[in-house]
């Protein structure tokens, strides 16, 4: 049996064959592209700015993928305008909303180095910053359950990154205090992680390395809460060594800067609260 073709020949009117050999030819290739050619998408004939009005409504109701691809369109169709920067930068957050967040890394990305001058910058940066933050930190869902100063802390350092630019840059800017309390945070969180790091190594007796790790939080987070048990584990590392200067230098220090401390009878882990607790 032969294949239906899913385009049907064509059918010639008889008049037309008694029509000179051109003009045959002009119908029938006029057929054929009839036959060819799709319908056009409606946003094709859309005004840029009915693209942001649509794309705006999309986003207002949840529907962030297709607000995405509108934000996309709206970026090629005003390119080299202010309008296709904020289609840009907006269709980062939607992608950041619709769990694309490599994607929306990725745009945030391209339109800092594209648009280092841009009024939007501090908020590209900020953005930036938010979805390393969450990705890692975690504000929303289940807090309580998981510990992520036990996991790597890549994401945390860049969001940091992305915040300290954006203090740096725009100390006036409406995104710069939320900022600041969120590197605080960060500094806080990774002085914990080097912390669960030293604990683990001192627990299996690599002293050195616990005294070690436990020597990053003194030196770079005096401030952090862990700096409390990181001098606690120094202690206890040095003791096990044999280094009893080290020991008694470190226990001193612990001592003057926490003169009511109960870790040498708690033991580990004992005043060093959960990430989530620091903020």
């Amino acid at each position: 049996m032969a294949l239906k073709s899913e385009c049907p020949r064509p059918m010639i009117p008889l008049s037309v064959l008694h029509r000179p050999r051109a003009a045959v030819l002009a119908v029938l290739v006029a057929l054929v592209a009839g036959c060819g050619s799709t319908p056009k998408e409606p946003e094709s004939q859309w005004t840029p700015e009915r693209l942001y009005a649509e794309a705006k409504e999309e986003a207002s109701t949840g529907n962030y993928e297709r607000a995405s691809k509108l934000y996309e369109r709206l970026e090629g169709r005003a390119s080299g305008t202010a309008l296709a920067q904020q289609a840009q930068i907006e269709r980062a957050y939607m992608l950041y909303k619709s769990s694309d967040k490599a994607q929306a890394l990725a745009t945030l990305e391209r339109f800092i180095k594209l648009h280092p001058t841009s009024a939007a910058l501090d908020y590209a940066l900020y953005l930036q910053g938010l979805i390393n933050f969450n990705d890692n930190l975690g504000l929303l869902g289940n807090l309580a359950r998981q510990d992520l100063a036990e996991r790597d802390q890549q994401a945390a350092r860049d969001s940091f990154q992305s915040f300290k630019q954006l203090v740096d840059q725009f100390p006036q800017s409406l995104y710069a205090d939320d900022a600041r309390l969120r590197m605080n945070y960060i500094v806080n969180t990774l002085a914990s992680y080097e912390v669960h790091v030293a604990r683990y190594y001192f627990r299996r007796g690599a002293y050195v390395a616990a005294a070690n790790r436990a020597q990053i939080v003194v030196t770079d987070f005096q401030q952090s809460p862990s700096a409390q048990e990181a001098l606690y584990i120094m202690v206890q590392s040095y003791d096990r060594l044999g280094m009893t200067d080290l020991r008694d230098d470190a226990d001193r220090v612990l001592r003057q800067s926490y003169p009511d401390t109960t870790i040498r009878f708690d033991g580990l882990g004992s005043v060093t609260k959960p990430w989530w607790q620091v903020w």
